[in-house]
């Protein structure tokens, strides 16, 4: 029995180690950048691993364990710059003048609209970014509220209380990738808002040239104030993740707030017993402070929803 249990840890001790080394590869391909997204899959898997090699025999002891320590650290290493990273300033809970944000992919399965509507009145956010609403929820949200919107494009649209002043889009957006932006009025200045829908990085192509078309259009706006939200399909380990945000000219303001699977998700008949993919994320330029991040509760989507208050960067010299 322990030659039995400690191959089968020497085997997935193997395949978690070489799997987390091609990750690695990440930095220069995209193709193996789909891999990084599983990092924490990796590191739970290698450290039971660890311990299935612990009951095996002399050298399969030895080999299994010292594979499953390459699949920790290796794993653990793109990780763990994700909680090292700056999320911005910060403001305190009672900063004046707060904007709530909702970031929220409502699943075109989903069979509870009413039940959302009722959560975003209680919420009653200054900035909705809502991916893949069916028309029941867009037709209760326009009758139960006095939002106005931001635009729709293919399946990704905004909300927010105030009509906004100008829509001046930069580019025409090809299929890999759908967005809206606004220009906003606000008693603290104009605020700048898109909102996205990105491919799963599995379509390695399209997932490439959305990227590049968000990042055209960021640099086409003025991004001090900018709020940039939606379903990236992307989590924070990866290399193309980490590029956009440093390219973005935003700061990311979640920090490994896992928001996918919620219930069923997929082909699986099960219901999820807990969210592990963050790939839902907002973004907020430098004038913004951030004064609390959250997730919000299960509302019949495979997403949970966000919730970020932001609040002006104080005033400081050369900052009007």
């Amino acid at each position: 029995m322990r030659r039995i249990v400690g191959g089968c840890g020497l085997l997935l001790a193997a395949a978690c180690a070489a799997l987390a080394l091609l990750a690695q590869g990440g930095r220069i391909s995209a193709t193996l950048d789909v891999i990084t997204h599983a990092a924490p899959l990796l590191l739970a898997a290698a450290a039971v691993a660890a311990l299935l090699s612990a009951f095996g025999i002399d050298r399969t002891r030895r080999i299994g364990l010292v594979l499953a320590a390459v699949g920790v650290v290796t794993a653990g290493a793109l990780i763990l710059p994700e909680f090292l990273r700056s999320t911005g300033p910060v403001a305190p809970p009672d900063a004046p003048n707060q904007i709530k944000i909702i970031e929220f992919n409502a699943w075109q399965e989903n069979r509870n609209p009413r039940a959302i509507v009722d959560w975003l009145q209680r919420e009653n956010p200054d900035f909705l970014f809502l991916t893949e609403p069916t028309p029941l929820l867009l037709h209760l949200i326009k009758a139960r509220t006095g939002w106005k919107t931001m635009g729709s494009q293919s399946n990704t649209i905004g909300f927010a209380r105030q009509r906004y002043l100008i829509m001046d889009r930069p580019v025409e957006p090809p299929k890999s990738v759908t967005f809206v932006n606004a220009t906003f009025p606000n008693a603290t200045g104009p605020i700048e808002s898109v909102i996205t829908h990105l491919r799963w990085p599995t379509e390695v192509r399209r997932h490439v040239l959305g990227d590049a078309t968000l990042r055209d259009v960021l640099s086409q706006r003025p991004r001090d104030r900018m709020l940039l939200a939606g379903d990236f399909n992307s989590t924070p380990w990866s290399f193309a993740r980490r590029r956009d945000d440093m390219a973005y000219g935003l700061i990311r303001r979640d920090r490994a707030l896992a928001t996918w699977p919620a219930g069923h998700a997929g082909p699986w008949p099960w219901p999820a017993p807990f969210p592990f993919l963050p790939i839902d994320h907002v973004y907020a330029g430098p004038g913004w402070a951030t004064v609390s991040v959250k997730r919000g509760p299960p509302l019949g989507s495979d997403h949970y929803p966000i919730v970020v208050i932001l609040a002006p960067v104080a005033s400081a010299p050369g900052r009007p």
